[in-house]
């Protein structure tokens, strides 16, 4: 073993050694180092014990799930927004459909299809980052898109290895039951989701002085496997146990640590199950089939450019970003890997499969930086040679995708309450399995000849009522006092009676939970039932040591669940959200920190003409401690100052230019500050009409700067302060949203006396 271990360990690194030297990711090199320790090149393999090989390579799919997750954050996958959502949904479903489709044009069974399609629908997360960073495209509008849709991608992975392990094993596809299974793994989200978010932090803060390094490594890789133990015994993958830790701990305030601690151990597991991989390659099956990988290769790349493109195009973006987001994401990588394994391992996919599957990986990663360099020669071409009404109907459809629609108070409040319902009710229905399974059960036997047998079921449901008090009283009272609620309140009565539904709702949904837990230990009439289970919820909800404990829960969760992005505000410049929003035009943000030999320093904005020498607005500068958030023209910049400016891709380049080459540019700067993207519309007899953005003094009324103006289905971008506002314009603006929204108001009131 220790012979094995050293054969693939040495090879590994003298060939990702060669691809680093290459400029080649090291996972092509590790891949190349199975060939050759493996028993088809040189006639016998280098390695005495492939089983044990496999078995690491198994815990090495742990580890870089685990590593995964510990990147991945649920809250990402809610703040990318719509445009990732449904670009990965279009290269998802298109992808598995031609997948599958190219599968059966080779004669392949459906299962052998089924697996090829779940193969190709998902682009390398790890391929994409390092390409965009050795091209300086870290920065560019298109590659945030890019990482919203892997983030998509990566969760949607998880989802179909559990999706396609449930086909395999009934040899069937079950409608019912893949709604079941998606169901099943909601469930299993939420629960560990929010009992790790609650518990982990606590135990972390409780123990913090003694968890140095190594104690903090091993019980990161303990609470990594006993998930992965919990979730084998729920019917899922290990490899989600791993990736669903990781992603609980990626919420916590030591997840950068344990990314760093557990990255060794990641690269070594790792890197054992890419040399795994690459012992399974047959040469001669490659020449053999190489008809399948040139066209499964052509598949892929055609496809991703294809569905990516039009997917970012139905998202709402314009058809540059589409195309250089399409050019991105056109290669296969290590879910592949993962879920070839994951046939092989059932026995359902022929063994062919694999190293066909490896060697279209390996070509498609060898191509990306190749392919990205032609998005804005393919764009060119295709903006050339479409017809003006085209050209038009696809601005704006952009343009009316991404205007801002307010979502009734209604529909915000329900949303609310089902969430709510559904989480706390997962909890409870936890609790309830456990309790009835293991306590219950020990508290009848403890208690029995020593108690009447009707006390014994009182104290049973009185100490389970105890434990789910707190999500019962949740459940029943949710929103009840929202602004949402007394805006419905206030509305009349038809609003009203919506409010009352809601309430029905959430006193209905709880009584179940009760009505059960009754039923369930007293065999009593169903009248009974509801009277008693009526009458605790009742108790619940005007309980003021109830409501203190749930309310003390909830601000618990909060505070965990914010304490990593609030330890790190001091550091973000501008945040996720704003940056998010001008992902709708084409603009976006970057940040440069000028060195003390600079020629801007000591000049003010005004004498340096920034905007109108190159486009981009300032919309921040960061000295020291202290914020200035959109500087005026009078502003003096200082050495060491951090510059945030926002514009196109090719404004921002000309102001790099302006920079005389000592400006170093902040990468990978995370996001966060009170700077915010604002709309308002400028409608009939608004005061505004006929006033220049300069004689509106908005800058300094509002400490805002006006960004664009979409004018007669036009955008203008870092307009003119000459140019005057008129009716039905629509102003973005960028700025401080309290001070945005005073000086609307005030506005508004003007408007109102004339």
């Amino acid at each position: 073993m220790v012979q094995d271990l050293c054969v693939i360990m040495l090879t590994a690194g003298i060939t990702s050694l060669v691809f680093k030297m290459l400029k080649q990711p090291v996972v092509l090199g590790y891949i190349v180092a199975g060939i050759l320790v493996g028993p088809n090149v040189l006639g016998q393999s280098w390695v005495s014990n492939e089983e044990s090989v496999d078995t690491w390579g198994q815990i090495g799919v742990l580890f870089l799930l685990f590593a995964l997750g510990l990147e991945f954050s649920f809250k990402k996958l809610i703040q990318v927004g719509n445009t990732a959502l449904i670009s990965a949904g279009v290269i998802v479903v298109g992808m598995m459909s031609l997948g599958f489709l190219t599968g059966l044009l080779f004669g392949w069974n459906e299962m052998n299809s089924l697996f090829l399609g779940g193969m190709l629908c998902m682009s390398s997360t790890t391929i994409v980052f390092k390409a965009l960073d050795d091209m300086g495209l870290r920065n560019h509008q298109f590659a945030k898109i890019c990482f919203g849709i892997l983030v998509v991608e990566d969760l949607f992975a998880v989802v179909l290895m559990v999706l396609l392990s449930s086909i395999a094993t009934t040899r069937s596809f079950d409608g019912k039951e893949m709604l079941m299974q998606i169901g099943k793994l909601a469930v299993y989200l939420v629960l560990w989701f929010v009992m790790g978010i609650y518990l982990l932090p606590l135990f972390f803060r409780r123990f913090k002085k003694h968890l140095n390094d190594e104690t903090l490594t091993i019980f990161s890789v303990g609470l990594c496997l006993g998930m992965v133990l919990l979730a084998l015994r729920a019917g899922f993958s290990s490899a989600l146990g791993a990736f669903v830790m990781g992603s609980v701990l990626a919420e916590t305030l030591e997840a950068e640590r344990i990314e760093h601690l557990v990255e060794p151990v990641k690269n070594i597991f790792g890197s054992i199950f890419f040399v795994s991989v690459g012992m399974m390659i047959v040469p001669s099956q490659l020449v053999e089939y190489w008809p399948a990988i040139l066209i499964i290769t052509i598949v892929v790349i055609v496809g991703q450019i294809v569905f990516a493109s039009c997917g970012a195009i139905l998202s709402g973006q314009n058809l540059k970003v589409s195309i250089q987001t399409g050019f991105s994401l056109v290669q296969i990588g290590e879910f592949a890997f993962i879920i070839a394994t994951l046939g092989q391992s059932l026995g359902v996919t022929d063994p062919s499969l694999y190293p066909i599957v490896v060697a279209v990986s390996v070509i498609t990663t060898f191509l990306t930086p190749f392919i990205m360099r032609g998005a804005e020669p393919m764009y060119n071409y295709v903006n050339s040679r479409l017809s003006d009404g085209l050209r038009l109907a696809l601005e704006n459809y952009a343009r009316n995708r991404n205007t801002v629609s307010m979502q009734s108070t209604f529909k915000r409040l329900l949303r609310r309450v089902i969430l709510s319902l559904f989480v706390n009710g997962v909890i409870v229905a936890f609790i309830y399995l456990i309790y009835f399974r293991y306590a219950a059960p020990f508290l009848n036997n403890m208690m029995d000849g020593f108690f009447p047998q009707w006390l014994v079921h009182t104290i049973v449901l009185v100490i389970l009522l105890t434990a789910t008090s707190p999500f019962i009283y949740v459940m029943a009272t949710t929103n009840r006092n929202s602004a949402e609620a007394t805006e419905l309140w206030n509305s009349g009565t038809f609003q009203r009676a919506k409010l009352i539904g809601i309430t029905l709702l959430r006193a209905f949904v709880s009584l179940q939970f009760v009505a059960y837990a009754v039923g369930r230990i007293f065999s009593i009439t169903s009248g009974m039932i509801f009277a008693i289970a009526t009458l605790v919820v009742l108790i619940l909800t005007f309980s003021q040591r109830v409501r203190k404990r749930s309310k003390s829960m909830l601000t618990q969760f909060n505070m965990n669940l914010s304490a990593r992005e609030k330890s790190a505000e001091a550091k973000r410049v501008v945040s996720s959200g704003f940056t998010n929003s001008l992902l709708n035009y084409d603009v976006h943000l970057a940040d440069f920190v000028l060195p003390t030999n600079s020629r801007f320093c000591g000049k003010t904005l005004m004498q340096l003409d920034v905007r109108n020498m190159s486009g981009v607005s300032i919309v921040r500068i960061v000295r020291g401690g202290m914020n200035i958030n959109i500087p005026g023209g009078g502003t003096t910049i200082y050495p060491l100052d951090q510059i945030v400016v926002a514009g196109s891709d090719q404004q921002i380049e000309k102001f790099k230019q302006m920079l005389d080459g000592s400006v170093v540019e902040v990468k990978n700067q995370p996001a966060r500050t009170h700077v915010t993207l604002e709309r308002f519309l400028i409608e009939a007899g608004h005061h505004l009409i006929g006033v220049t953005i300069k004689d509106s003094h908005i800058r300094e009324k509002a400490q805002c700067i006006v960004i664009g103006i979409e004018r007669d289905e036009q955008l203008i971008t870092n307009p003119d302060p000459t140019i005057d506002f008129r009716e039905n314009d629509i102003v973005i603006v960028a700025g401080e949203t309290e001070r945005i929204k005073d000086f609307l108001i005030r506005v508004d009131e003007l408007s109102n006396q004339s």
